[in-house]
């Protein structure tokens, strides 16, 4: 072979790999199940472990007045949703169940009853014996502070992951983590400029490999690599993920191969949930319905 032909070969190589790179990864599609799907909005979605049930946020059509509601799959159809047992006064939202579903992560002004966002701290209430959720327990500065937290996610690792617009970041509103040294102490750090910029990042969510992190910022979402325990920098993922800047709101499946979000699709119904699905088809999130029971499959099973 040629020299000439080498280098041939080699740009060749080079626009095949940029092809790729540049390429939308798997597919994105809406999710609107009947009895969640309204003309409201609708985001931030959580599946319970135990229970099976779904809980999500729902909004104005302006995104204003968040609470947690949660539903669940009988009868071949999802039940009119209500608020949640341990539901609180003033603004609630972004609900995370850590991997067993002992204990549920979620944001509230429970504290004040207002509905001003700075007043958003991060609380959890813990599953009893009985199942039952006990009473909510706001964590402790220096994880909750007098500005907005936002999104806690917690880690296999044991770092909790949120958003706040406190002072000592890198803009306005940046990713964090927080760890508890010993009991009610805690250490918090923000993630640094390979994550957080000038403008805002809110939501930070890991893969459950932990390998990836997933941020919602004012623009859309973007992506960042676990590499040698450093976050790198993060890259804008892909335009059928990121149709408008709105993004908000992502839950990976149990694999990692597909993700739920939402994102304002405008009206009639504002915001609604999407799947991206970024490597091949599952059933996830699975089918309510009566199709799916008759054909000897678990509504329920997720």
């Amino acid at each position: 072979m040629t020299a000439s032909a080498v280098v041939l070969l080699g740009l060749a190589a080079v626009v095949c790999i940029r092809t790729a790179s540049a390429s939308p990864a798997g597919t994105v599609e809406p999710w609107t199940p009947a009895g969640v799907s309204s003309e409201l909005f609708e985001s931030h979605p959580a599946f319970d472990p135990i229970t099976r049930d779904f809980y999500f946020v729902r909004s104005s059509k302006k995104f204003s007045g968040w609470r947690i509601l949660k539903t669940r799959c009988a009868e071949g159809r999802w039940v009119t949703p209500v608020e949640p047992a341990f539901a609180g006064a003033g603004l609630e939202a972004d609900p995370f169940f850590t991997h067993e579903g002992r204990s549920l992560y979620f944001i509230s002004t429970r504290a004040t009853g207002s509905s001003a966002s700075k007043d958003l701290d991060i609380w959890r209430t813990d599953r009893a014996a009985d199942g039952a959720w006990k009473a909510p327990v706001r964590l402790p500065p220096p994880v909750s502070s007098d500005q907005a937290e936002w999104f806690p996610r917690l880690a296999a690792d044991g770092w909790l992951y949120f958003g706040s617009s406190r002072a000592g970041g890198v803009g306005k509103t940046d990713i964090w983590r927080a760890r508890e040294s010993a009991a009610g102490q805690w250490v918090v750090e923000n993630l640094g400029p390979s994550v957080n910029s000038a403008s805002d990042e809110y939501e930070p969510l890991l893969s459950p490999d932990g390998k990836r992190l997933i941020v919602a910022t004012s623009d859309g979402f973007y992506e960042s690599r676990n590499v040698g325990g450093r976050w790198s920098k993060r890259v804008k993922l892909q335009p059928n993920v990121n149709a408008n800047g709105t993004e908000i709101g992502p839950l990976f499946s149990p694999s990692g191969k597909s993700m739920l979000f939402a994102r304002d699709a405008g009206e009639p119904k504002s915001g609604e949930f999407f799947v991206w699905r970024s490597d091949g088809r599952e059933d996830w999130p699975t089918t309510c319905g009566a199709a799916q029971v008759a054909a000897g499959g678990s509504y329920s099973r997720w």
